[in-house]
């Protein structure tokens, strides 16, 4: 499967970086016109790479203004596919043959020390930041630089981590101990308690870890 041109692409791929938005903002990432976008967004969403919605999945929505609201557009699973890597039916076979021969807690402890590894190859970035406000900013960082197209921001929910792509969402779809093992590796770099409010694995839009403990760390409107 591939994408109905290299404008769509760039498109798709936009949205993928920065997670759903409408057209007027992907106009303005992309340095071209609404006008232009909108052209690659139908032509997205008649593939079913790409839906439109009234709402962003998570995060915070487009400021309503009169007439009908902005549409937010967002990647599907098939979109996903494109960019996902070829290797995920060779790991899915292999937790399954480990599930089979090892049963749950070996699968549990490949996912553990998978989360281990991430947690070693990211401390030198994430923990040598003070606070978790800053830890969670450098989190995205590198995750994002691993190809989970991260951001650290805030909702109406409160502070967050989203991950608007996963690498493993199909492993992660049969075998949730992936994201189990993951949201503790966060937890640990980050220093306090986190909460997955959504994972892509069982097909939710984006990845999204609430923060609790920074909630009261907002600055009053």
């Amino acid at each position: 499967m591939k994408f109905p041109g290299v404008g769509a692409e760039r498109v798709a791929r936009a949205i993928l970086a920065a997670g759903p938005a409408t057209a007027v903002e992907l106009a303005e990432r992309l340095g071209s016109s609404p006008t232009v976008v909108r052209r690659h967004l139908d032509s997205l969403v008649d593939e079913e790479l790409v839906v439109a919605g009234e709402r962003r999945p998570y995060g915070p929505n487009p400021a309503r203004g009169r007439g009908r609201p902005a549409r937010v557009f967002a990647l599907t699973d098939k979109g996903r596919n494109v960019f996902d890597a070829a290797y995920d039916d060779v790991a899915v076979g292999a937790l399954r043959y480990l599930r089979v021969h090892g049963g749950d807690t070996a699968v549990r402890g490949f996912a553990q020390q998978r989360a281990a590894e991430m947690v070693s190859r990211y401390a030198p970035a994430v923990v040598s930041q003070h606070g978790p406000v800053t830890r969670l900013a450098a989190l995205a960082g590198v995750l994002t630089a691993d190809g989970y197209a991260a951001t650290a921001g805030e909702a109406e929910a409160g502070p967050q981590l989203c991950q608007h792509h996963c690498p493993v969402s199909h492993v992660a779809a049969e075998f949730p101990e992936i994201c189990e093992a993951e949201t503790q590796a966060f937890e640990d770099l980050l220093g306090t308690h986190v909460l997955r409010l959504a994972t892509i694995g069982r097909g939710d839009g984006i990845c999204t870890t609430l923060v609790p403990s920074l909630m009261n760390r907002r600055t009053p409107a």
